[in-house]
């Protein structure tokens, strides 16, 4: 099986596992094979750690929860050092200890209930794989992938993400309600795993019942795809395709005043960066050896929303990140 194969392959099964969040699954995918951190954002209740959980169940290395509250500390999260009474040499009498960040899929619950100080923390972890603590440097695993959820910002006790922080986000995903017919499937999933889970409680010799194997993705195994994708071509008709979407955004006047009026500021460098390498991915997950304009359209919702500062006018007459995507999908031409 090759590498794109054991990667549908587990869309497949994590479809099954988060029924109606396709979308949601996909750009997971995504951000894993680009290297990337996502910012998933929705109501409680909508399979957000669900989806976290599922992905970190198919990818070899450590998972690690941080449930963010207001009394976090930085320290809680990139570890600290303690003191060693017994230590015969005075260099050994502090040692640091690691905290939850040093793992491989991270997920970083309800991050905007912590104030920004503590969700600071996340800053040099995410951009430079690295954290300092007491003037030294500690290197994070080669496959680190944050993902962080958040409830929708005007909720009570929450604080917004900082710009900076957003920016070392790869995406942003927007998960919604599903429909009536997947809320009913999912009400028979959870009542299918808590038959099975009693069962096993009742009886584990009586209740042992075949399952699938397990699919694991080795760290070497993410490493052949971010090679493989890197592999991808662009051509430069995609390229400048993809600079001319962003140029706009920092020059929105050039499409409509309207839009101007909505865009108080761009999209920064990082978010070129990362259109073309989710691009290269989704092309790649395709079967496809080199990107199209389609791929670019596809992942720039979710790339771009969070990169976009709307204006009191945006928000005024209803104008969401989305929509003032789509506009600059719309008035540049492929």
């Amino acid at each position: 099986m090759t590498e794109r194969e054991k990667l549908l392959q587990l869309e497949q099964r994590m479809n099954e596992q988060v029924i109606g969040q396709q979308e949601l699954v996909r750009m997971l995918i995504i951000a894993l094979l680009c290297d990337g951190h996502v910012l998933l954002e929705g109501l409680p209740g909508l399979a957000k750690t669900r989806a976290v959980r599922e992905l970190a169940h198919h990818v070899e290395g450590d998972y690690r929860r941080i449930q963010f509250t207001p009394d976090l500390l930085p320290s809680d999260i990139t570890g600290s050092e303690i003191y060693q009474q017994n230590a015969t040499r005075e260099e050994d009498q502090f040692r640091f200890r690691p905290g939850p960040v040093f793992g491989n899929i991270i997920l970083a619950d309800e991050i905007n209930r912590a104030s920004a100080r503590v969700q600071s923390a996340l800053l040099e972890a995410m951009e430079e794989r690295h954290v300092t603590v007491a003037g030294k440097t500690w290197p994070l695993p080669g496959v680190f992938m944050v993902l962080a959820t958040q409830n929708p910002v005007d909720q009570e006790g929450t604080w917004p993400l900082p710009e900076a922080q957003l920016d070392r986000f790869l995406m942003k995903v927007l998960v919604d309600y599903p429909t009536k017919e997947n809320e009913l499937k999912v009400m028979q999933l959870v009542r299918s795993e808590q038959q099975q889970k009693y069962r096993q409680l009742a009886d584990p010799q009586k209740a042992q019942v075949p399952t699938l194997e397990t699919l694991m993705l080795s760290q070497q195994d993410i490493a052949a795809c971010w090679q493989a994708i890197s592999a991808i071509y662009v051509a430069p008709a995609v390229e400048n395709y993809i600079v001319n979407i962003v140029d706009l955004s920092r020059h929105p006047q050039k499409i409509s005043d309207t839009l101007a009026g909505y865009l108080s500021f761009g999209i920064s460098p990082r978010g070129t960066l990362a259109l073309e390498r989710c691009g290269r991915a989704q092309a790649w997950l395709e079967g496809r050896d080199a990107v199209l304009p389609e791929d670019i359209k596809r992942v720039a919702p979710a790339v771009l929303r969070h990169r976009l500062m709307l204006s009191y006018q945006a928000n005024a007459d209803n104008c969401t990140p989305d929509d003032a995507v789509q506009m600059l999908l719309d008035a540049v031409v492929a």
